[in-house]
């Protein structure tokens, strides 16, 4: 819990709601209850978006100069890329996408924190909503292909693409995009009070 609360910040912010909203969501015992409830499971979407984007793009990185978890570059090409050893993508596309992944778990951590001065920009709103629909395609493009074996890839990548890229993929788009609605600018006071505006 205090690794979420330094990851997301404080629901409130700082400077972004009145003593007297406070005063009675202190009085009135509401403040902490709903804080954890709607407000609560954005700021939970987040973490978890987060962190399974930096992870993802952390592996990106390490697979820049090393294949593990597996343990050659031709059993990697075929298990986690689907494609023969001569074909897969270069160091630098792979960098990239490393930092697309962490910029997509900035973007989700920013999102989550009204008091950021970023989180309602056009940039933030953007960059999440496409997040979410590039990681639902990817997973619906997934399963689709991989399930009904439309495409010429190895059994281990089809195999690993049903049972976990596809809907992981899905997971992160789901959460991204539940992140989205949930702090568009007009639901912004559900993070802090735990009300929709």
């Amino acid at each position: 819990m205090k690794a979420m609360e330094w990851l997301l910040g404080s629901a409130g912010g700082t400077g972004n709601h009145s003593g007297s909203g406070t005063k009675s969501g202190t009085k009135s015992g509401r403040g902490s209850g709903t804080e954890s409830g709607a407000g609560g499971g954005a700021r939970a979407a987040a973490g978890v978006a987060a962190v399974g984007l930096a992870a993802a793009g952390a592996l990106h990185a390490v697979w820049t100069v090393s294949p593990w978890p597996l343990a050659t570059r031709a059993e990697f090409a075929a298990v986690v890329v689907g494609v023969e050893e001569s074909r897969l993508p270069s160091a630098p596309v792979t960098l990239a996408v490393a930092g697309l992944l962490g910029a997509g778990a900035w973007l989700t951590v920013t999102a989550a924190r009204p008091a950021h001065r970023l989180a309602s920009s056009r940039l933030v709103r953007t960059g999440l909503w496409t997040l979410s629909g590039v990681l639902a395609v990817r997973g619906l493009g997934g399963l689709l292909v991989s399930g009904l074996d439309l495409g010429e890839v190895p059994a281990e990548f089809r195999h690993w693409d049903l049972a976990l890229y596809s809907p992981l993929c899905l997971a992160l788009g789901g959460l991204t995009g539940y992140l989205a609605v949930r702090t568009h600018p007009g639901q912004r006071p559900d993070l802090r009070s735990g009300k929709a505006g």
